[in-house]
């Protein structure tokens, strides 16, 4: 890991002020992310193990892309419970900065235009869907789509609809996108299909040990 404050330059200001009250190193995939693009509306494929930063990185993009380019930003999570997570976590990170921030996961089929008016919007693959086919108004404000857990796609029920959306968000407004996954069999292929650079590494905070267990011994093995 290496401190934050050793990249300052490479940071947007109004990024930096927040992030800096909040973390004082940065995670290699982190680093990565920063060096291929992060800033620089470039499309990236996160790929690295659980609780290796990855949500810091979408983090980093949504308030970049709120703050400086004022544009929205659109958090993609596959399961309501999840959406609810994250939208509980971001308020209490990022509301007191200014952010306004809203989920959408609900079945009634609509444009939610009351949307037009917040900054970050977390919703689910399915909602999206609607929302698109509703041709909702406050889409064409969206600068960038974070995708959370995009190995989901070759899950039979909720891939389809993840692959669709992802197709139409590119054809109709081509935003800058952050996908994000600790498990890919593909990544180079995936990338290529986003036209995202792949961000891969193998940190992990705690040391991953592998064994096999018989007859109640458990022994590890290199």
């Amino acid at each position: 890991m290496t401190k934050l404050s050793k990249h300052k330059e490479k940071i947007p200001k109004s990024v930096y002020e927040i992030i800096s009250h909040q973390v004082e190193e940065l995670r290699p995939a982190q680093m990565k992310a920063i060096n291929s693009g992060l800033f620089n509306e470039k499309n990236l494929l996160v790929c690295t193990p659980t609780a290796s930063g990855k949500t810091l990185v979408a983090e980093m993009g949504f308030l970049y892309t709120i703050l400086e380019k004022k544009k929205k930003a659109v958090y993609v999570v596959p399961l309501r419970a999840l959406a609810s997570e994250k939208y509980k976590e971001f308020r209490e990170k990022y509301e007191k900065y200014g952010l306004r921030i809203a989920i959408s996961t609900g079945d009634f089929d609509s444009d939610d235009a009351y949307l037009k008016a917040y900054d970050l919007i977390i919703t689910t693959s399915e909602k999206l869907d609607s929302l698109l086919r509703h041709k909702a108004p406050w889409l064409n404000s969206v600068g960038l789509l974070i995708i959370d857990e995009i190995h989901l796609l070759n899950d039979a029920s909720r891939g389809p609809t993840l692959e669709m959306v992802i197709t139409l968000i590119r054809m109709l407004i081509d935003p800058q996108i952050i996908a994000l996954s600790a498990t890919i069999g593909n990544p180079e292929e995936l990338a290529e299909w986003l036209n995202a650079i792949l961000i891969y590494d193998e940190w992990r905070p705690v040391k991953l040990y592998k064994g096999i267990m018989t007859n109640h011994e458990l022994e590890f093995y290199e």
